[in-house]
Formats: structure tokens, sequence, C-alpha cells
């Protein structure tokens, strides 16, 4: 069989080897909106008008925003204004977990499906906070063996002053709110594709785990999914693991008990029922005919 490996940007290669990257966003620039990568916490200081859609409700502002992007929570941005600056920072979980303030994380209201995740900032606030991206680029961009440490540094002082500020209150929900979750949860399913490691094997395989990422009632997604798609929630899981699961028997050279484990499933019998089950063939059976 002909091994085909999934082609990755060389751009994300980088970001996920030095699990960080800050950048200057230049007038008419796309970056903020186009960046999608599901693996790293993002925090965006920008300047403009823009729309922002995070889990089920939304934010329309003009002026300067400090946005706090989960990995773990769908969101997108619509830059309304023709010129867009500001700055960027991106950074995994485990890169912040190399400080000695580990759990921060998982403490602010910003990273929280509840929470707020942008704040207003005044003139004064955003030069305050230009200083910290603009040192976190030097430092990105020197030589000093300890830079990683004092990009954390810099990354935990912007949070810290993030605390102080008060959140914004225009964070509306959408009228049609069935509509709404249901867009933010086949965007949280896509998410969690494609799987590129079988070492990082695929965490929400139910209902139940989308409803608990959303924090929303399973029966409240189950209708809400149901009344816009026509479909339950289980059927499209079961379908993009399965669009998946021939993925990577076709273009990978995983054996099958890797592919199981990368998928959710505990054991490969397991993963052989379900195959069958939706296609009539076992995964060996497919891969055979693909060969």
């Amino acid at each position: 069989m002909i091994t085909k490996e999934r082609s990755v940007s060389a751009y994300n290669n980088e970001l996920r080897l030095k699990g960080f990257n800050v950048f200057q966003i230049e007038a008419d620039d796309t970056s903020v909106k186009t960046y999608s990568r599901k693996d790293f916490y993002k925090i965006c200081l920008t300047s403009g008008r823009s729309m922002i859609h995070y889990a089920d409700r939304s934010y329309e502002h003009e002026g300067t925003v400090l946005f706090f992007g989960n990995p773990h929570i769908p969101y997108s941005w619509e830059t309304i204004s023709t010129s867009y600056t500001g700055y960027t920072v991106l950074f995994s979980e485990e890169f912040l977990k190399l400080s000695d303030r580990s759990d921060l994380l998982q403490q602010l209201p910003f990273f929280k499906i509840g929470g707020t995740p942008i704040l207003d900032i005044n003139e004064e606030q955003r030069q305050s906070l230009n200083q910290l991206f603009i040192k976190m680029i030097e430092e990105q961009q020197s030589d000093y063996q300890m830079k990683d440490e004092v990009i954390r540094n810099y990354i935990h002082l912007i949070l810290h002053e993030a605390m102080k500020l008060q959140p914004s209150v225009s964070m509306d929900n959408k009228k049609n709110a069935a509509s709404r979750l249901t867009s933010v949860f086949l965007e949280l399913l896509e998410r969690q594709f494609p799987i590129e490691s079988a070492e990082k094997p695929l965490s929400m395989t139910s209902a139940q785990d989308y409803a608990n990422g959303l924090a929303v009632h399973v029966n409240y997604l189950n209708r809400a999914v149901k009344e816009v798609t026509g479909r339950s929630t289980t059927s499209h899981i079961t379908e993009r693991i399965l669009n998946e699961a021939k993925a990577l028997l076709q273009h990978t050279d995983w054996n099958i008990s890797e592919i199981a484990f990368a998928l959710g499933f505990d054991y490969p019998s397991y993963f052989n029922n379900f195959f069958k089950k939706q296609t009539g063939m076992t995964p060996k059976a497919l891969r055979t005919v693909e060969v």
C-alpha cells in the first residue's frame, strides 16, 4: 500500500514545534480572521470594526479590543472595517505549562465558555499592551537562549493586566438560538479533525461530550440540531468519525489498532463493529480494496 501523508503548512509546523508565535497585524491584514488551528490559545489586541462570534454569542465593536480565543470553543471573526491593525500571540497549553503558573489558564474567565472573552481597551491601555506585544516580538526574533521563558512571562503579564480590566457587557445572544447552537456544534465537531497523531486520540465522541463542551444540556443540544438539520447529533458525529476512519485507512500506514485508538475506541473490536455496522465491511476489507 502506498502511504500518503497529510500536508500541514510550514507555518503550522513551526508554530507547533515552538509552541508559540507572536506577530503584528498590519493594515488590511487578514491574520485574525483566517487563522483557525484548533491547537492553540490566542490573544489579539486589535483596532478596527469587527463582528466576533463566540460560542452562541456575538459581539460587534468599533475601536480597540483585547480578545481571548480558546481552542476548545468555536469562534469566528468578521472584519468589517477596511483597515485593521494590532497584535496576535498564539500559544499552546503545553507551552504555558512549562512555567510554575501552569494552572492560570483554568482560572481565567476569558477562556471559559460562560465567560467574556472580549475586553474594551482605551487608548492608554492600548499603548501599554502594545509594548508587551512588541517586547514579545523582539524576544521571538532574538538569539537569547531563555527567550521562551521571557515570552511566557509576557503572556502572563497580559493575562494579569486583563484581569484588572472590566469585561465587555455587549455580548448578545443570537435571535435564533437553535441555529446558532447548531452552527457552533458543527464547527466544534469539524475542529476535532483531521486526526494527525495516534498519540492524540479523539476526545469528543458522543452528544454528551459536545454538550459538556458547549455548556448546555444534551437534550437542548439534540433538539436544536434536530430542528435545524433534520438529523440527530449522534448521526452527525457518527458520519464524521466514519469519514475520518476511511481517510486514515486509505491514506496512512497506521495499523487498525492505532486507528481505533486515535478515533476514541477503547478496543479494536469496538471499532471493527462500528465500521462494519456503518459500511457493511470490516476496516481490513476496506484497506484491502484500496491497495
